[in-house]
């Protein structure tokens, strides 16, 4: 819009996407018209198992924009989950709080629950927080983990990392020898999913808001 001459600032029609604004203080239209900030908006998303974090597949498969529904602004996934993975998933207009609750530096912990396809032990247990070096030269390794409750096939473990690498506790536990059969991701940093129920979406409260922002600004 801007190179095709629409776009004036200021009373003056530019074609550089470059030229830098103020938002406080410069007025900007398109077509004659005004232009005004898009409101921000913070989701939590209970992402069902088999639907993939993308805007579009080239496979066909569901995404996770099935669920955003109409009348809302463009959002983006705050993160991944991958296909078989379901749970808490965020989604926000606002890019740089996205990045924050994203950056590595800040360590936000993560909270999962997995089930194994195998009686866990303290040895998996300590083997889990002590970590593995992959062939392709990632350390991975769980912040904590302990049984939820067991079975005489399989065990629910709840895991916590501070960082995401891709299919973190997948390969993770893949290197160790056991299956993952189910990953739901119940919490990120003070922000629980809670009782919303698979595949519903709904805004986060002021709270929870106010809450993820002092957990990434400590």
């Amino acid at each position: 819009m801007i190179c095709a001459g629409r776009v004036t600032l200021n009373g003056r029609t530019r074609r550089d996407p470059e030229t830098p604004v103020h938002l406080n203080e410069d007025r900007i239209l398109i077509d004659g018209r005004p232009v005004d900030a898009q409101a921000r908006v913070y989701l939590m998303l209970n992402k069902p198992r088999g639907v993939v974090t993308t805007a579009s597949d080239e496979k066909g498969r569901e995404t996770v924009y099935a669920y955003v529904g109409e009348g809302l602004p463009w959002v983006a996934p705050v993160g991944r989950l991958d296909k078989a993975s379901e749970g808490l998933l965020l989604l926000s207009n606002d890019s740089e709080w996205s990045a924050r609750i994203l950056a590595p530096a800040k360590h936000l912990d993560k909270t999962y629950h997995v089930q194994v396809g195998t009686v866990a032990d303290t040895a998996l247990l300590d083997s889990m927080r002590k970590g593995i070096q992959t062939d392709d030269g990632d350390f991975l390794r769980a912040k904590s983990a302990r049984i939820l409750r067991g079975g005489q096939r399989n065990t629910w473990l709840e895991v916590v990392l501070d960082e995401g690498k891709n299919r973190h506790i997948r390969r993770l536990l893949g290197q160790l020898g056991v299956e993952v059969l189910r990953l739901v991701r119940v919490a990120i940093g003070p922000l629980a999913l809670g009782d919303l129920p698979k595949g519903s979406l709904r805004p986060l409260t002021a709270a929870e808001k106010q809450a993820l922002d002092r957990a990434v600004e400590r």
